[in-house]
């Protein structure tokens, strides 16, 4: 399986985009998928994540702000983030995951860069 996260970019605060994640081969729908961040000097850390079931999670800094979804037809999962802030500024990473939400398979970053 191989993963490509792409529609990162520089925005201004308040503003928005759109991350896609694109997986190859068919087994898409049996995986959770999680999207991450890391920002520099920090940690990896898991922002939002869609069970098979289509059940999401979210950590509190982005609820409200960024919905996670997906298109098991077309092999890829999304990240809409509103109102975005700089401290959302980061390396921005998708991944599928097991059914104990353990990443299995990671996609190459895409680095969203919020500022004025």
């Amino acid at each position: 399986v191989q993963l490509q996260a792409s529609g990162g970019g520089l925005v201004q605060p308040g503003g928005s985009l759109k991350l896609s994640c694109a997986a190859s081969g068919s087994t898409f729908s049996a995986y959770g998928v999680g999207w991450y961040r890391q920002a520099p000097g920090k940690q990896r850390e898991l922002v939002a994540r869609i069970r098979r079931a289509g059940t999401t999670v979210y950590v509190d800094p982005v609820k409200g702000r960024f919905t996670i979804s997906r298109d098991n037809a077309k092999n890829t999962a999304y990240l809409q983030m509103n109102t975005l802030k700089p401290e959302d500024t980061a390396v921005y990473y998708c991944s599928l995951m097991d059914v104990w939400g353990n990443a299995q398979y990671w996609g190459q970053g895409t680095q969203v860069t919020v500022s004025s």
